[in-house]
């Protein structure tokens, strides 16, 4: 059992300190960010393709968190003529109902959580690249991507079965995860982000090229979001069934 236990803490070296400092970080401006997000959907939980979305507009998807998911009426204030030729014609209106709109605070609180949240993410990807943790421990070798390896590894993961170091060295299944994560989700939901500012557009418009319009990129960052989620759920999950004291005194105190 010894003899286990220690082969074990040979395998696992454990996570550095800015690693440890990062994971927290990022991890308490992520939760604030989900609940000021969700705040913020709940004024208007219906997502447009596009530069405009209003309650006039078809959307491609609504979300019913609140009150103003499906509005129960409205009032036709304004008429617009087509700009050119086979354009439809816009209009406002105002709504026939009361509206839960008081989230000004949500908003410069996700914005704070936002900034904090970056630097983090920008400390432990540069520091990452100085140390070599990213290449070494994230990146899959060419090997693991072999069908077979990675069929395994999800076997491994359904049955519960797939180890439990507190650090290093990680599954294939781990690699994927953390990478498309940390450097696909969360930098296409910074990004995105911006794009929803007018101040950084006005300085910055390719973005709404990229993503094609406001309204767009407002709906990138909505699903960019859900898969954090998703990952977060299935994070939390392995570490309990991995041995949720052992993980959490790994990332605390790095052994």
């Amino acid at each position: 059992m010894a003899e286990a236990l220690q082969t074990e803490d040979i395998q696992h070296a454990g996570h550095s300190r800015l690693v440890r400092i990062c994971h927290w970080l990022v991890a308490a401006c992520f939760l604030l960010l989900a609940f000021t997000g969700i705040v913020i959907l709940m004024v208007h939980p219906r997502l447009y393709w596009g530069e405009v979305g209003n309650d006039l507009v078809p959307a491609i998807l609504e979300i019913p968190i609140s009150t103003n998911h499906q509005p129960e009426g409205w009032e036709r204030t304004t008429t617009f003529a087509p700009m050119s030729e086979g354009a439809e014609a816009t209009f406002s209106a105002n709504r026939t109902y009361p509206i839960f709109n008081e989230n000004s605070w949500g908003r410069s609180l996700h914005f704070l959580a936002g900034w904090i949240f970056v630097v983090a993410w920008l400390t432990y990807g540069i520091a990452g690249l100085i140390s070599g943790h990213l290449r070494k421990d994230l990146l899959p070798a060419a090997g693991e991507l072999r069908p077979t390896t990675l069929w395994q590894d999800l076997l491994d993961h359904l049955k519960l079965r797939s180890g439990g170091g507190g650090g290093p060295p990680y599954n294939v299944l781990q690699k994927l995860a953390y990478v498309g994560a940390f450097f696909v989700a969360l930098p296409l939901m910074v990004v995105t982000g911006l794009t929803m500012s007018p101040a950084v557009t006005a300085a910055w418009p390719i973005l709404l090229d990229i993503f094609g319009g406001y309204q767009s990129a407002r709906t990138v960052h909505f699903f960019a979001f859900a898969a954090l989620v998703l990952f977060f759920v299935v994070h939390i999950f392995m570490v309990v069934v991995s041995g949720f004291r052992k993980q959490l005194r790994a990332m605390i105190l790095g052994r």
